[in-house]
């Protein structure tokens, strides 16, 4: 039997790759790199004569970080002919695999779609921590108390459907419950963030497209809400299909809510970048801005957002939420460190006397980090008076 779901040997034949391709080799280049340095400095009197010494050390460390590269390159092809057959539980079994699955796809999932396939998420409907089939039978099944009026959640980077659900037990409630009981039908989707953003746009035009043709009954409005990386994935999607006259869905687009989403870009992604090419100037450090090096496009995608090429639908209203660790976005740490993942002139559009939405619905929310925005009652309150 051969599993089509990943299993938890998948994950740890990932992880025994990962040891090795990663961790094993960044130490050996490290080490054998700051034995060059050091040993270079103590041939200098000898004409740069390598001694027995040095040659002895040499010999031993490469014994010892090829025996374990060999090794857990066993481990990884041993674990995975065995996930192959089927053994093993289920990585989605319960939330906390779910996390791990979710987290890795964000940092390495375009990796995964290349190389471990039954590793990288689809972009799919969710509900209970399973994938909802996208025909009108499993439609009906999923949504018994279905409306005509959608509200599809996007996670952002890393993240899943479950992240929504954010402080519900302080809360009481979601995004999702507040919504249904205004009458609106919560569709919350799960995506391999580590993607490039206009393929994730694709598969998501895709998905609306199946999901309206499929949906139990006719669909008369529909909002878009994404969070961080979300947020540009629905506008990668708008822009795919914003002149294809079949694709039914972005003329019903009334909405486009966006929580704390980099549109111009994420100073922490950029840094990541950066730091990779400062610490490869040097051999001792080289091996560490290659660990940096395995992040994903998705991550790198991050880095300037999506630009003008990408136009916003010009039927929908388009509502930006922004967020500060300060009660004032005007105070100098908010300002600066805005909610610390994203500044609050880039989840409003704004870059340099460029305004992507000039018409747009701003929201600022003093006082909230990043994933407070998931579920937050400021936001909650905004989103009912907006998809009134």
């Amino acid at each position: 039997m051969t599993r089509e779901q990943p299993g938890v040997l998948d994950a740890l034949s990932l992880l025994s790759q990962v040891a090795d391709e990663v961790v094993v080799k960044t130490v050996r280049d490290t080490h054998i790199a700051c034995v060059d340095r050091v040993q270079g400095l103590l041939r200098r009197p000898t004409g740069d004569v390598p001694s027995a010494g040095e040659r002895l050390h040499r010999g031993i460390a490469g014994s010892v970080y090829g025996g374990l590269g060999v090794s857990l390159r066993v481990t990884s092809r041993g674990l995975g002919a065995l996930a192959d057959r089927g053994l093993g539980p289920n990585l989605e079994s319960d939330a906390r695999g779910r996390f791990v699955h979710a987290a890795v796809n964000g940092i390495i999932g375009d990796r995964l779609q290349r190389e471990r396939p039954r590793l990288a998420i689809p972009m799919a409907v969710r509900l209970s921590g399973a994938n909802v089939s996208l025909d009108r039978a499993s439609l009906t099944t999923a949504f018994p108390d279905a409306t005509e009026r959608l509200v599809v959640f996007l996670h952002g980077l890393c993240e899943d459907e479950s992240n929504w659900d954010r402080r519900r037990e302080q809360r009481g409630t979601t995004y999702g419950e507040a919504l249904a009981a205004d009458g609106w039908t919560p569709v919350f989707l799960r995506a391999n963030t580590g993607l490039p953003l206009r393929e994730n746009g694709v598969a998501l035009a895709s998905l609306l497209t199946e999901l309206v043709a499929e949906w139990p009954l006719g669909v008369e409005r529909i909002a878009l809400v994404g969070h961080s990386l979300g947020g540009l994935v629905m506008r990668a999607a708008s822009a795919v299909v914003a002149e294809a006259e079949d694709r039914v869905w972005t003329r019903l687009v009334s909405d486009v809510v966006t929580l704390g989403t980099p549109h111009v870009g994420a100073p922490l992604a950029g840094q990541v970048g950066a730091g990779s090419s400062l610490l490869g100037r040097l051999p001792e450090s080289a091996a560490f801005g290659r660990i940096l090096d395995w992040r994903s496009v998705g991550v790198r995608d991050l880095v300037l957002g999506l630009a003008e090429d990408v136009p916003a639908l010009p039927h929908a209203r388009y509502r930006l939420v922004a967020a500060t660790l300060t009660r004032s976005p005007r105070h100098p740490v908010g300002a600066v460190a805005g909610d610390l993942l994203v500044r609050v002139p880039s989840a409003y559009g704004r870059s340099r006397g460029r305004t992507l939405f000039p018409d747009a619905d701003v929201l600022h929310v003093g006082r909230a980090g990043h994933f407070d925005l998931l579920n937050h009652p400021r936001v909650e309150r905004a989103l009912r008076d907006w998809l009134s």
